[in-house]
């Protein structure tokens, strides 16, 4: 349970301005269809955190104990930095709408835009934190939904009043915190 909320928690925050939060106000400002919008997000998200996650479990399992603690807490340092950095999304206007359907752009976007992204990082993080692959990789996805659906819904009239400075800052305090807790709390099975 720790895992599911710890990554929940994690990634919701952290996704708070990130550049995919601000490619769901675009599919939605842009496609006006909430439904298919949210379900792709939800797809791209699982395959992306799944294949994370699944990166994060090997380093668990081929990298020392010992080595792992300090690459973890510097892992979750330099994300904690990262947060702080604002995210921007350069608008690409292509005839894609034209041939694709919205989820299928929702689908191919999100999980491009989420490649080498601090979530996805945090998720590779996570699971090697955890030995929890699947609540590691269910509580990120619910992360990003309760991050990502509320601006897919809502649109601008919500973007526009989330201090985004402030929450940077909560999200990289969140990230040094679990950095420190890497370092100084035994970690417990599972």
């Amino acid at each position: 349970m720790e895992a599911f909320l710890v990554s929940t928690l994690v990634v919701a925050v952290g996704e708070i301005g990130d550049k995919t939060q601000l490619l769901s106000l675009l599919l939605a400002a842009r496609f006006r269809r909430p439904a298919p919008i949210v379900l792709g997000i939800l797809v791209a998200t699982l395959a992306n955190h799944t294949l994370a996650g699944l990166v994060g479990a090997w380093v668990r399992q081929v990298v020392p104990a010992a080595l792992l603690r300090w690459l973890l807490a510097a892992s979750f340092l330099a994300v904690a930095l990262w947060a702080l950095k604002p995210d921007r999304l350069e608008e690409k206007q292509s005839a894609t709408a034209s041939r694709f359907g919205v989820f299928s752009i929702t689908c191919i976007s999100f999980f491009l835009a989420e490649i080498g992204d601090k979530t996805q990082i945090a998720t590779v993080v996570l699971a090697a934190q955890f030995n929890d692959l699947g609540a590691v990789i269910a509580g990120t996805t619910l992360g990003m939904l309760i991050a990502d659906v509320p601006v897919v819904l809502l649109g601008r009239a919500v973007a526009a009043r989330i201090p985004l400075r402030v929450v940077r800052v909560i999200a990289a305090a969140l990230f040094a915190v679990l950095a420190v807790l890497t370092l100084f709390v035994p970690s417990t099975p599972g």
